[in-house]
């Protein structure tokens, strides 16, 4: 019989409170559960424990205190806690304990790509997908005696606002760029292609809602549990569903004007612009009804105070960019794109 369920935000509570600081005693550090997984958003469930789940945590200590640290840990680990096995494996990932001893600043080099513990530049945040940056301010802090991993998941909480404001920007233009093609491609009996324009229109509406709303988004498997937790996404969301539900274009536009609308209405109360008006009109004379959001661009960018950001294309970060997970997953891969964003900040 497997061992009852629990999420492993609170399994891993236990884990280090019971097993992991007793071995490590009075040397200093910081435990936490960070970096991978459903577990880190508190999404994980019985469905989760097939694959990479169970007691694991990250020991964070100095560089000197590594060895020792970590030879405690390997030498007083049980087989199980709580009946679920301390050393576990996946796919090619043999099986071990995941007692993970670091120091701290090695450990968010290898998570970012870069170092948040010193100054951080644009191309420094545009170039961490958000899915990285959950890993560190999602999770849980066991033990932190000094504050220091407390003040860097603070500092990471969200982009800092000037960059935010562009990166709304960037959402809007990806909008505007592609807002009249819902009814085009219909006009012309193209009703897959006007399907699959929506699909982009909505995810991006969905995404447009994370940036307002000051929250990083996941990645696919979790993007639309995530999104439900949003402020004001349950007055949206039907709306959402019911463009991609629809089966022909007047059905379809109907449902996206009321999502515009919803949306431009929210960008409006955060108060990051001055007011634009909400409500949509025909695209340039053609019966196509659209939210211009070109207008809503030039709001964000006309309150953006840094001339740097103001004068680079609006292509938005490596999220807003990139939608290969061999790309997102890869430090290396992901740091190769500081070109685009090495600009002076």
């Amino acid at each position: 019989m497997s061992p009852e369920f629990v999420p492993a935000l609170e399994l891993n509570a236990g884990f280090y409170r019971d097993v992991v600081a007793p071995l490590i005693g009075d040397r200093r550090h910081a435990a936490a559960l960070l970096g991978y997984g459903s577990e880190l958003l508190g999404f994980d469930t019985e469905r989760s424990t097939d694959h990479g789940w169970g007691p694991r945590l990250q020991v964070f200590v100095p560089a000197a205190e590594v060895t020792l640290v970590l030879a405690a840990i390997d030498g007083g680990l049980p087989a199980e806690y709580r009946g679920w096995p301390v050393a576990f494996g996946w796919d090619a990932v043999p099986a071990t304990h995941h007692v993970q001893v670091v120091p701290l600043d090695a450990w968010l080099l290898a998570q970012l790509g870069c170092d948040p513990l010193g100054r951080m530049s644009f191309a420094d945040w545009l170039t961490i997908p958000q899915q990285r940056l959950l890993g560190v301010v999602r999770g849980a802090v066991y033990h932190d005696p000094t504050g220091a991993l407390t003040a860097v998941r603070e500092r990471l909480r969200y982009f800092p606002p000037d960059l935010a404001l562009w990166m709304l920007a960037c959402q809007w233009r990806r909008i505007w760029q592609v807002e009249p093609l819902v009814g085009r491609t219909a006009e012309v009996g193209d009703e897959a292609g006007s399907r699959l324009v929506a699909s982009r229109i909505v995810r991006d509406l969905m995404r447009l809602h994370f940036v307002l709303a000051r929250v990083y988004w996941p990645y696919e498997k979790w993007f639309g549990s995530a999104y439900r937790a949003l402020p004001h996404a349950r007055e949206v969301l039907p709306a959402l569903e019911a463009a991609l539900d629809a089966r022909n274009h007047p059905a379809r536009e109907d449902a996206l004007v009321a999502a515009y609308e919803s949306l431009a209405r929210l960008h409006n109360e955060t108060g990051l612009t001055d007011p634009v008006d909400p409500r949509v009109s025909f695209f340039y004379g053609r019966p196509f009804r659209v939210p211009k959001g070109d207008r809503f661009v030039d709001a964000c960018l006309r309150r953006v105070r840094d001339d740097s950001l103001r004068s680079r294309p609006l292509v938005g970060s490596i999220d807003q960019i990139v939608d290969s997970i061999d790309v997102l997953e890869n430090v290396q891969l992901t740091q190769a794109m500081r070109a685009l964003y090495d600009f002076p900040s």
